[in-house]
């Protein structure tokens, strides 16, 4: 099984990036722990900070992977772009947010991918991502 995780802007800042909302461990370290507890699951990783660098890789990954988990950032509140990556590509999406986005600022409670993806997960942390995982197992 190949899944993909893509993270948006400022996700490479975990760890330090304010971890009273975000946690204190870095996503390398996380990632790391994941891949040693899965070790049967392909499990790639990209980030970026940059929209349309993550639009090639939704539509690179789109059609090889078994799923992909998109935490797209504060693109999910602003990109249009990335819900029509979504459409396009076969490969089932769960978008994920670390911090419950619907407990948040106005303006975070819209997503412009939540309608594209099969699921959605918010509010668990780190967890969020292996619950995801899970759900492709």
């Amino acid at each position: 099984m190949k899944i993909a995780i893509i993270n948006g802007p400022n996700l490479n800042l975990l760890g330090t990036r304010e971890p009273g909302i975000y946690g204190r461990q870095t996503f390398e370290d996380f990632l790391k722990a994941l891949k040693e507890k899965y070790t049967d699951v392909q499990i790639d990783y990209f980030q970026s900070n940059v929209e349309g660098e993550l639009v090639n890789e939704l539509q690179r990954t789109g059609f090889s992977y078994d799923g992909i988990l998109l935490n797209a950032a504060a693109y999910t509140h602003t990109s249009i772009a990335l819900g029509d990556a979504i459409a396009a590509i076969k490969t089932p999406v769960v978008e994920v947010h670390i911090s419950n986005i619907s407990a948040r600022e106005e303006f975070r409670k819209n997503s412009y991918i939540s309608a594209k993806c099969i699921g959605s997960i918010s509010g668990l942390g780190l967890k969020g991502y292996e619950l995801g995982l899970l759900y492709f197992l």
